[in-house]
């Protein structure tokens, strides 16, 4: 009989590719997962991994046990889905990740709601970028993760998640109150073509779009300071040290000095959660969920008003 944790190992290796990348995502010590994986050989009778180098390899017999475990613990994830659809209530744990922004401006709320309506659900969170987050849902770490499109730049999405709208976030031009296009009332980002930027850190996904858009009206922007977080970026504008995108979404207050002003061509991001489709029946992601349409809702209308 194979035992499931091994078999969770296993499937952890050959996402992570290394040991120490699987004894992260699951959360134990590399030791922990070179005992399992030995006790999971003695079961099968095959040797599972291989020496490379430094590091370990799967070799065929494992490549090949790691494919059954996969579809394994799908159907495993899709019996507690459906048990817990059965019964009907919102208990147990769930695990949410959300990028900065949306932490900020959509979690109190959200929160807040699941703890008020579902007091026998135990709600953890953690903020992490989009790619990270979907990740962490791919390997389980993660049962739902809200993340962005850009209107021109989407997210890779693996294969097996299912998804749903949260909000239309629509994003400006945050600048210094001296800037000579801050009187305006909308302006395009071509006139910001000499400025210089403030964006976020480089390799992130909202980074990446930046450069992809603007090198695609011929731009190539000067990229003055970097930083994670939106309020940072205001404080360093506000300084008049450059010019940033600012989205709505978990941005008040602005702070003195800086003038947001939109775009006259619509730029917007687009807000979703996404969760494992073999998890789509569990009572807690559909609250989760509900929660996070209201709170995008409630974010909405207050925008248009």
């Amino acid at each position: 009989m194979l035992n499931l944790e091994r078999l969770r190992t296993l499937d952890a290796l050959a996402r992570h590719g290394s040991v120490s990348g699987a004894a992260e995502g699951l959360h134990v010590t590399t030791s922990a997962v070179s005992q399992q994986m030995a006790k999971l050989e003695r079961e099968v009778g095959q040797q599972l991994l291989a020496r490379n180098g430094r590091g370990v390899r799967l070799t065929d017999a494992g490549r090949l046990l790691a494919d059954h475990a996969a579809r394994i613990l799908s159907q495993v994830e899709l019996a507690q889905s459906d048990l817990e659809a059965q019964r009907g209530q919102v208990v147990g744990e769930l695990r949410l990740i959300a990028f900065p922004t949306a932490m900020r401006g959509l979690f109190p709320a959200v929160l807040s709601t699941l703890r008020a309506d579902h007091p026998a659900l135990r709600v953890r969170s953690r903020e992490l970028e989009p790619e990270l987050g979907v990740n962490a849902v791919i390997r389980g770490d993660a049962d739902l993760a809200v993340v962005l499109d850009w209107y021109n730049k989407p997210l890779p999405m693996p294969e097996g998640l299912a998804k749903a709208a949260i909000l239309d976030d629509p994003v400006e031009i945050a600048m210094p109150e001296g800037h000579p296009l801050a009187g305006r009332d909308a302006v395009d980002l071509e006139d910001f073509a000499d400025d210089e930027w403030v964006a976020w850190a480089e390799g992130e996904f909202c980074h990446e779009w930046l450069l992809y858009t603007l090198r695609g009206k011929g731009i190539e922007p000067c990229i003055a300071h970097r930083a994670e977080e939106h309020q940072t970026q205001l404080a360093l504008v506000a300084a008049g040290l450059g010019v940033c995108v600012a989205p709505r979404l978990g941005r008040d207050p602005i702070p003195a000095g800086v003038r947001a002003v939109p775009l006259r061509h619509r730029v917007h991001r687009y807000i979703y959660a996404v969760w494992r489709a073999d998890a789509d029946r569990r009572p807690s992601i559909r609250a989760a969920v509900e929660a996070l349409q209201k709170a995008g809702e409630s974010i909405g209308s207050a925008a248009s008003q």
